[in-house]
């Protein structure tokens, strides 16, 4: 069932003008705000560190706010630390909090903002930052097994000691290393899956199931052992270099991630990419949806051992990457994006040609979803399994599908609009039950949703550019952003004197929705794991960055 309704009251919403007022008038003596630049509405500086976690539950929870995440930076002999907000249909904030960097310790926001709890515990580990009132710290990005103490490989005090194109930690496993275990009672085992473990995800990722029976009672997922720490080979590099990067570390949501970092130049140069530039962006991030979607079907039929029907989807996701490969040159659409807009154009022949497939391939997928929706034994796999519900998503933050499958409504598209989404008629399909089969529901409908914009982008193609010259100014900062298939994707980036990268971060999705996957997990059986990781659709390859 969609439903047309959000459990987050939208008279509790607040707008930016109406947060600005309120914090001004809450958090006067403590905070100062301003308007921001370069894809942030609101600014707001913390003159007293012990007013964030006050600050944070102010915008998270009373003015309804989502929470975009953390950039953490060395500024001369400060650290500078930016949290993320989105008014829904208002724009991005950022909470800015300087202290010196004497002061390896700041306010943690992780007993309000539960959702912060992943961001802080990976600035510890990269920074060496201490968060004071957090649970849990270390043993997190940088596993104690492997890795020595004190790295804090993202430090510029290990920057000038360590060249990571020269230079090669050695790591030796640590013997005498143990997982953290909290279930006790008698009879009480833990099971390992992983690290090599495939199960649709193709990359390395460990999990530690505790229970004393047949239903987990606890689940760890542990990520980061393919560690690549791109943030930190991206800085001194030529914005030109650095875009390669952005759009090579998720490949199958390549194109939304190169979005979203040009957006990020274009706005700091003040960039207007032309009409048609703008809407064939919205044609290939909608192919790319179409087609990720089409692929993470498959893995839920897979996981169920329904072979037949992950077959045909897996068919349908092929057809789909050969039309791309055919349409632009690559499968996963490699190389398109560049600051001011396309590398390339496109004929209408061409454009013809790929509506021809995509509809043949959306007619399968229907044909798909209505074998699965009666073949009871697929159903009773998914329905009332691995349940999150609208409370405990919107607690984690959940985006992306996930997120709308327990009845979190956001959409990047809509809600903060990007590249001309403003002007599109599209639905945001959305679930309330939080189940498996509502996940998957939801997949089903954003694949159409995704089929329908790309007409309506090729019907808007008039001959004109697809792109202008962009040219990076000497020194800017500014935030990107796309809704990938996945949920939002945010690119960060601070340029220095010469143009080249400061400061680059990357916010994704799969990093957002990992922490909330053992929600999901824990107290259903064993048997339910490998079926609810299908459903959630998670890449370790948007956290191994």
């Amino acid at each position: 069932m969609v439903v047309t309704h959000s459990p987050v009251s939208t008279s509790k919403r607040m707008q930016v003008d109406e947060i600005a007022a309120a914090v001004g008038s809450r958090f006067g003596s403590t905070a100062r705000v301003s308007r921001g630049s370069s894809g942030v509405a609101l600014s707001i500086a913390l003159l007293d560190p012990a007013t964030l976690p006050a600050i944070s539950k102010f915008l998270f929870w009373e003015s309804a706010c989502s929470f975009g995440g953390i950039v953490v930076e060395e500024v001369q002999n400060d650290w500078r630390l930016s949290y993320f907000f989105l008014s829904l249909g208002s724009g991005w904030m950022e909470v800015l909090l300087e202290v010196p960097s004497s002061t390896p310790t700041v306010p943690s926001i992780s007993t309000e903002v539960h959702a912060a709890d992943w961001f802080e515990r990976e600035a510890e580990d990269l920074f060496g930052l201490e968060f004071e009132g957090h649970p849990r710290l270390g043993d997190f990005v940088l596993h104690d097994q492997i890795w020595p103490e004190g790295v804090a490989p993202h430090r510029k005090l290990q920057r000038k000691t360590m060249d990571t194109r020269r230079d090669r930690l050695r790591h030796r496993p640590n013997a005498e290393w143990r997982p953290l275990l909290v279930v006790r009672d008698p009879g009480a085992f833990a099971m390992p899956i992983g690290p090599v473990y495939e199960g649709g995800l193709g990359q390395s990722v460990h999990f530690l199931l505790e229970t004393v029976g047949e239903d987990v009672v606890r689940a760890v997922p542990r990520l980061f052992y393919n560690f690549r720490a791109i943030e930190k080979i991206a800085e001194g590099q030529p914005v030109s270099r650095a875009l390669l990067i952005a759009e090579r570390f998720a490949a199958t949501s390549s194109f939304a991630h190169s979005l979203s970092f040009c957006l990020a130049i274009e706005r700091m140069s003040g960039t207007e990419v032309p009409a048609r530039g703008k809407n064939l962006r919205v044609l290939l991030s909608e192919l790319e949806r179409l087609r990720h979607h089409a692929g993470a079907i498959a893995g839920v039929c897979e996981s169920t051992a329904l072979s037949v029907a992950a077959s045909q989807a897996a068919i349908i996701e092929e057809r789909l990457l050969r039309a791309s490969c055919q349409f632009t040159g690559h499968r996963y659409l490699f190389g398109l994006n560049t600051p001011g807009g396309l590398r390339r154009d496109f004929t209408a022949e061409a454009c013809a040609e790929l509506l021809k497939v995509m509809d043949q391939a959306v007619g399968e997928l229907h044909v798909v979803e209505q074998g699965l929706h009666f073949t009871s034994s697929f159903l009773d796999r998914l329905e009332n399994v691995g349940i999150v519900d609208p409370e405990r998503a919107r607690d984690l933050n959940f985006v992306g599908p996930v997120g709308r499958a327990s009845g979190q409504t956001e959409d990047l598209r809509r809600d903060c609009p990007y590249t001309g989404y403003e002007t599109y008629q599209f639905q945001v399909p959305h679930e309330i039950e939080g189940d498996g089969y509502a996940r998957l529901r939801v997949l089903f409908q954003e694949a159409y949703e995704s089929a329908k914009l790309v007409h309506q982008a090729a019907n808007r193609l008039e001959p004109g550019e697809v792109s202008v010259p962009c040219d990076p100014p000497a020194r800017g900062v500014a935030l990107g952003w796309a809704e990938a298939p996945i949920g939002a994707a945010l690119h960060w980036l601070r340029l220095d004197d010469g143009g080249l990268v400061e400061r680059y971060r990357v916010i994704t999705a799969s990093f957002n929705n990992w922490l909330g996957f053992r929600v999901a997990v824990e107290n259903f059986a064993f048997q339910d794991f490998p079926i609810i990781l299908a459903s959630f659709g998670l890449s370790p390859t948007e956290c191994d960055r």
